[in-house]
């Protein structure tokens, strides 16, 4: 057996199997949100609560993990936690790992082999330190994250629509990534987690690399979407968030659409959309390096992204995946 490794393997009980799927749904919907990655960016869920006024019928959205990371002052991190509660809500790793007290700072990435070890080592000090605010800004209702749920289910229309955090087996599971997806020796894989959970689309977001993949086999359309980030840049040279769109209908033209797609699944048409998040970023940047200033772990680890954007661009992240 491995020996756990902070940070790099994934903690026990954050497994699961894709039939777990095979069940009613929890939500039913003719447009669904899904917002990850929100990061503890106050301004980027200002802009996600104004985006419901641009639907024609107010969307159910669904807060699915990582909704917590900078918000390092115990006030900004009750009011997040608050509003983001009044929602549909799944647990990241980052509020699995703020519900515990072990003695072993890990942030439950399960980081791959290409991310450096001082990434993991920064990312297990900011939840050593988010850990106090969490103790202060929610006192003994901390330990409440643990039990939200690690994944959902919604309807949308005839679609059954799988909302994880990581993947299909994995609250922090990286099988979503664009480089396992499009492997062509994973094609086998990649259809079983369709077939053993009777979902059309899941939605993701730990990978904080968005896309958007189509999936055909056996005659029914399937796809997976990744939001990235909705409180951070997503591709290079960019400064807005991303939020996933899946609905009935076409993104109104109020909104910013980044990529949409149509999936014809049992003779309707489902739109699955990549919505930009245009947050303030004047006061997003001043806050962050006010609470993380030059040489704390996440200023080292994110200020150049919240800056720039990554090395990730719109074409990598929209192809069209396997036929």
């Amino acid at each position: 057996m491995t020996d756990h490794i902070a940070g790099r393997s994934c903690p026990l009980g954050y497994g699961y199997s894709p039939e777990v799927f095979m069940r009613p749904p929890e939500l039913l919907a003719s447009t669904l949100y899904v917002i990850g990655g929100l990061y503890g960016n106050p301004f980027a869920l200002d802009t996600v609560e104004a985006l419901a006024s641009h639907e024609a019928e107010a969307p159910q959205m669904v807060f699915n993990g990582d909704f917590h990371w900078f918000d390092l002052m115990p006030e900004v991190f009750a009011d997040i936690h608050q509003r983001v509660m009044q929602h549909a809500v799944v647990r990241g790793n980052v509020e699995t790992e703020l519900a515990t007290d072990d003695d072993v700072a890990d942030c439950g990435c399960a980081y791959p082999a290409d991310v450096s070890d001082d990434d993991v080592a920064r990312s297990n000090h900011i939840i050593t330190a988010l850990r106090e605010t969490a103790s202060v800004a929610l006192g003994s209702e901390r330990a409440s994250m643990a039990a939200l749920p690690m994944h959902l289910l919604a309807q949308v229309g005839p679609a059954r629509i799988g909302i994880v955090h990581g993947d299909a087996t994995s609250l922090a599971g990286w099988d979503f990534s664009r480089h396992l997806l499009d492997d062509p020796s994973r094609r086998g894989l990649n259809e079983q987690f369709f077939r053993k959970s009777d979902v059309s689309i899941f939605a993701s977001s730990h990978t904080c690399a968005p896309l958007l993949r189509r999936f055909a086999f056996d005659g029914r359309a399937c796809g997976i979407i990744n939001n990235g980030a909705a409180g951070m840049p997503n591709f290079s040279g960019t400064q807005f968030g991303l939020v996933s769109r899946i609905s009935l209908t076409s993104a109104p033209s109020t909104l910013k659409v980044v990529h949409q797609r149509v999936f014809r699944i049992d003779d309707i048409d489902l739109y699955v959309a990549a919505i930009a998040l245009d947050y303030d970023r004047a006061a997003w940047h001043a806050r962050f390096v006010g609470d993380w200033p030059a040489g704390s772990a996440a200023n080292s680890s994110y200020l150049q992204r919240i800056e720039q954007g990554p090395a990730w661009s719109i074409t990598q992240a929209y192809q069209s995946g396997f036929k």
